[in-house]
């Protein structure tokens, strides 16, 4: 009768500890869980957040912000667009394919 107690009180001994650890591996993958939804959310909200910037910097009025004060680059005007036709471009030496 000892032994068959001794066995028991083993059985359950070693079935505690298991329970104990199998508890342990659950928070510990539930806390890691947990922490992954948190990294997502704050990713898709730093995702949308460049998204708006980077719509915010194309705006045609930026790129033409951009052109004339960084690139010096300013609108096309008749007093000074310069017109080449044929003949002047043959007079130059220049071949022009219409």
């Amino acid at each position: 009768m000892t032994r068959l107690s001794v066995f028991l009180l083993l059985a359950v001994m070693v079935s505690a500890l298991v329970l104990v650890h199998s508890q342990y591996e659950t928070r510990r993958v539930f806390m890691a869980l947990e922490s992954a939804r948190k990294e997502a959310k704050r990713l898709e909200i730093d995702q949308d957040r460049l998204q708006v910037e980077r719509r915010a910097q194309a705006t045609p009025l930026r790129v033409e912000q951009i052109a004339r004060q960084q690139l010096q680059m300013r609108p096309a005007s008749p007093a000074i667009t310069q017109y080449v036709s044929a003949k002047d471009a043959a007079v130059s030496g220049k071949e022009v394919r219409p």
